[in-house]
C-alpha cells in the first residue's frame, strides 16, 4: 500500500474526516516513539501516521482505531492513547516530585553498591562470599528491574535490539565474568543518566510548550449590558467583547471603543508596544497593556490567527527534515550490527590470539555495547529541529516543517516582490497629467468610478485623492484585466485604467511611455486622457535586508508588476543589480523556474494572496506581514508576522543556527562513541566510562539541542 507522504499532512488533514490527533500518556523515550510510528505506518488500516515525541502527540489517518492501539500496546504496553483535548498543559510540578522513585531507587543503589565495594576485599573468596553476592545482586535488581523487564518484554514480542536489551546484556555479561561491582555500578549510571536525561528532555518539552501558551483561557463577552466570562471557542462572529489592561485579547476583531497599546511580542517577535484606537484591528494573542477596549469580533477562534499558529507550531514536526529521517533509519540498522561486532568481537579474537582470554574480550565486547546505545541521536536532533521551529516562533517567524528549515540554509537566491514587501504598499497620489483636452478632474474622476470596486492600495490611494461621495448608478459594466488594469463603463462611457501595456493591447494612441514612477494610464472612449503618477516609499528595514543577504553571498532578485522606470528607482537604491518589471503572475512564475533550472534553492518573498503561484512554486515560499491573511499561511512555507523584510534574514540565521547545532551533537554523539568503541576494543576503555561518556554524550546533546531554542 502506498503511504502518503508528510508533506501532504495539511491538504490531508483539511480533507480526509479520518485525520485525527490523539495523546499519548507514558511516552518517555524517542526511540520508542520512532519505533511506534514505523510499526503503525506498516499497517494496513493507516494511511497516514506522525508521531511528535516533544508534545506526546499522535496525528493519525486511520479507520479503524482499535487495531492502532492493540498495536501501541503491542510494541509499548505503557503507552496509553487518549482524545485530544485541545488543551496547552505546562506541567508545574517539581522535578523533584515528579521523580521522586526514580531518585530513592538510585539512592537505594548507590548506599548498596558503597556498602558492597567497602567490604568487597574482606570478604571476597571467603565464606561470607554469598553475602557480597546478596548486597551486589539487590543493588542491582533494585536500579535495573525495570530495565530487564522492559528487555525481556521487548524479546518476546520479537524486538530484541534496543537500549534495554544492551544494558541487560552487558550487565549480565559483566556478572558472568565476576565484574559484580561493574554491573552494578553501569546500571546505576545508566538508570541515573536515564533520570537526568529525562530531566532535560522534560525542561525542553515545557519550555517548547510554554511558547503555545499564548493561547488566550477566556473572553469577556459583553452581553445585553452585562459581562460575561467565557471560553473564547463559544464566542460568535459580530458579538462584542471587553479586554481590560493586562488581560490577552482572546479573538481576532476590530476596536469600536476605546483606544490602548498592546504587545504584538508573542505573535510577532517585535518588543516595541503598538498603538491602537477606533477601528484598528487586534488579532488574539495580542496583551492590552493600557486602557479598557471594546472589540468586535471578525473571526471564530477556529479561525483566528493565533489558532493557527498554534496549529502550524504543533504540526510542524510532521514534516520532517533529510537529517531526521536519516538518524531513524541509521539507529533502526545501527543497533544490531554494534551487537553483531560485539559478539564477534568476544568470540573471535581468543580463537585466534595465542594467549587471550574469553573473560578479557567479552569484558571488552560488553564495554562496546554499553557505548553504543544510539539514544543521543535519536532524542536531540528532533529536539534541536523542534527547538528551531520553537525559537523562529518566538522571533515572529513560523516555519512549517523542519524540511523547510534545512532548505533555508540551502538558499542561494531570495527573489523579493516588490510592492507591500519591500516598498510599504501606502501609495499616494503625487500628480495627475490631463492629455488631449482632458483636465485633472475628469481623469481623477473617472479613474476613481473604475476602480471603485477594487481593493488594490493603487485604487484605494486615487479614492483618497478623489474624496467625493459616489454615485454608484453610474457605474455599468466592469471587467478586471489581469495584469493589465480595468475596463468600465461609467456614464455609459468607455473607461479604460491600467499601465502601458493596456495601451499597446487595446492599440490606443499616446505620446508617452517613460514615465518615473508607478503610473496609472487613463482612455476616455479611445482617446487617452492623461496618466496619474502614484508615489511609494521604501521599508525602514528593506535596504539592511537586502545588505544582510548580500553579506551572506545570497543572490537578491526583485519582480514587479510596476513599469521599469519605477522598479530601476527601487532597485537601485536598494541594490538589487537583477530586477524584472512589468510582470504578469504568470510571467513571475516563468522566472522563478528559469531560476530553479540553476540547481540552487530559490526562496521567493511576496504577500501571499497575489503571489499564490509563485509562493508554491518557489523551493521555499515565504509570506510577508501575513498575520491575518488565510490566504498567506495556507501557501506559504515560511510565515513571516511582521512586514519586515530584515525577518526574511531572521529566518536563514536561525535555520543555519538549528543546522549547525544539529550537526554538532551528530558529529559529537558519533566521534564520541567510535572513540570509546577504539579504546573499548584495545581494552583500555572500562565499562564505568563507557556509561560515563554513554550518558554524558546524550545529556550534551540534549542540552545542546535547546539551546537554539533560546538563542538571540
Amino acid at each position: 500500500m502506498v503511504k502518503i507522504s508528510c508533506e501532504f499532512h495539511v491538504q490531508l488533514k483539511e480533507n480526509n474526516n479520518h485525520v485525527k490527533k490523539y495523546i499519548l500518556e507514558n511516552l518517555d523515550c524517542a526511540s520508542c516513539a520512532a519505533k511506534i510510528e514505523r510499526n503503525l505506518a506498516n499497517l494496513e488500516e493507516v494511511n497516514f501516521v506522525n508521531i511528535n515525541f516533544v508534545n506526546s502527540s499522535l496525528t493519525i489517518d486511520t479507520n479503524n482505531l482499535e487495531k492502532v492501539k492493540s498495536k501501541i500496546k503491542e510494541i509499548e504496553p505503557e503507552v496509553e492513547i487518549r482524545e485530544n483535548d485541545n488543551e496547552i498543559k505546562v506541567v508545574s510540578t517539581s522535578e523533584l516530585s515528579e521523580n521522586k522513585w526514580a531518585i530513592i531507587k538510585a539512592v537505594s543503589g548507590i548506599l548498596l553498591l558503597f556498602v558492597g565495594l567497602l567490604f568487597e576485599e574482606e570478604i571476597h573468596n571467603t565464606p561470607y562470599q554469598i553475602v557480597e553476592y546478596l548486597i551486589f545482586v539487590t543493588a542491582y535488581l533494585i536500579v535495573g528491574w525495570k530495565v530487564i523487564a522492559l528487555a525481556v518484554k521487548n524479546i518476546l514480542r520479537g524486538q530484541v535490539f534496543n537500549e534495554h536489551f544492551l544494558m541487560t546484556i552487558a550487565t549480565l555479561g559483566a556478572f558472568a565474568i565476576d565484574e559484580m561491582p561493574e554491573a552494578v555500578a553501569v546500571m546505576l549510571f545508566y538508570v541515573v543518566g536515564e533520570l537526568f536525561q529525562d530531566i532535560a528532555v522534560n525542561r525542553s518539552r515545557r519550555s517548547i510548550k510554554s511558547l503555545l501558551e499564548i493561547k488566550p483561557d477566556f473572553a469577556n463577552l459583553k452581553l445585553n449590558g452585562d459581562i460575561k466570562k467565557v471560553s473564547p471557542e463559544n464566542v460568535k462572529v459580530a458579538t462584542l467583547i471587553i479586554v481590560k489592561a493586562g488581560e490577552k485579547i482572546p479573538l481576532d476583531g476590530f476596536v469600536v471603543e476605546g483606544d490602548s497599546f498592546v504587545d504584538t511580542s508573542a505573535l510577532t517577535g517585535e518588543s516595541v508596544p503598538r498603538k491602537v484606537k477606533l477601528n484598528d484591528e487586534v488579532l488574539a494573542g495580542m496583551i492590552n497593556q493600557s486602557g479598557l477596549i471594546t472589540v468586535k469580533v471578525s473571526r471564530p477562534f477556529g479561525e483566528s490567527s493565533i489558532s493557527k499558529i498554534l496549529e502550524m507550531v504543533e504540526n510542524a514536526t510532521s514534516k520532517k527534515a533529510e537529517t531526521e529521517k536519516f538518524i531513524t533509519t541509521f539507529a533502526k540498522y545501527y543497533t544490531p550490527v554494534i551487537v553483531i561486532c560485539a559478539f564477534l568481537l568476544a568470540v573471535v579474537p581468543p580463537l585466534l590470539i595465542s594467549g587471550a582470554t574469553y573473560s578479557d574480550w567479552i569484558y571488552r565486547a560488553l564495554v562496546v555495547l554499553v557505548i553504543s546505545c544510539p539514544c543521543a541521536l535519536v532524542i536531540s536532533i528532533p529536539l534541536g529541529y523542534f527547538g528551531g521551529i520553537g525559537g523562529a516562533s518566538r522571533r515572529g517567524v513560523l516555519v512549517k516543517g523542519s524540511n523547510f528549515l534545512d532548505a533555508l540554509t540551502q538558499v542561494k537566491t531570495v527573489v523579493f516582490d516588490k510592492t507591500g514587501t519591500l516598498t510599504k504598499g501606502e501609495f499616494k497620489v503625487a500628480s495627475i497629467s490631463p492629455s488631449n483636452g482632458f483636465d485633472e478632474e475628469t481623469i481623477l474622476e473617472y479613474a476613481a468610478y473604475a476602480e471603485y470596486n477594487s481593493n488594490h492600495p493603487i485604487a484605494k490611494s486615487i479614492f483618497e485623492s478623489y474624496n467625493q461621495e459616489f454615485n454608484i448608478s453610474r457605474i455599468g459594466k466592469v471587467e478586471e484585466i489581469s495584469g493589465y488594469g480595468v475596463k468600465a463603463y461609467i456614464d455609459n462611457k468607455e473607461i479604460f485604467v491600467g499601465n502601458d501595456k493596456l495601451l499597446h493591447k487595446e492599440n490606443i494612441e499616446h505620446d508617452i511611455c517613460e514615465v518615473g514612477g508607478t503610473v496609472v494610464h487613463i482612455v476616455i472612449d479611445r482617446k487617452y486622457a492623461g496618466y496619474i503618477l502614484i508615489s511609494d516609499s521604501l521599508k525602514t528595514d528593506a535596504l539592511e535586508a537586502i545588505t544582510r543577504l548580500n553579506k551572506m553571498k545570497i543572490d537578491t532578485v526583485m519582480l514587479t508588476g510596476d513599469n521599469k522606470y519605477a522598479a530601476g528607482i527601487f532597485a537601485s537604491k536598494l541594490g538589487i543589480r537583477e530586477y524584472y518589471a512589468e510582470l504578469l503572475p504568470e510571467d513571475k512564475v516563468e522566472h522563478i523556474e528559469r531560476m530553479l533550472k540553476k540547481d540552487s534553492k530559490v526562496a521567493f518573498v511576496g504577500d501571499g494572496i497575489n503571489d499564490a503561484p509563485v509562493l508554491t512554486r518557489s523551493d521555499v515560499g515565504i509570506a510577508m506581514g501575513a498575520l491575518g491573511s488565510d490566504a498567506a499561511i495556507e501557501t506559504a512555507d515560511v510565515v513571516l508576522m511582521t512586514d519586515s523584510p530584515s525577518k526574511v534574514v531572521t529566518a536563514i540565521d536561525v535555520a543555519t543556527r538549528t543546522r549547525k547545532i544539529v550537526w554538532q551533537n551528530i558529529i559529537f554523539a558519533l566521534g564520541v562513541k567510535l572513540a570509546f568503541i577504539v579504546l573499548g576494543v584495545f581494552g583500555i576503555a572500562t565499562m564505568w566510562e563507557a556509561v560515563f561518556g554513554d550518558m554524558g554524550v546524550a545529556l550534551i546533546a540534549i542540552l545542546n539541542a535547546t539551546r537554539v531554542l533560546k538563542g538571540r
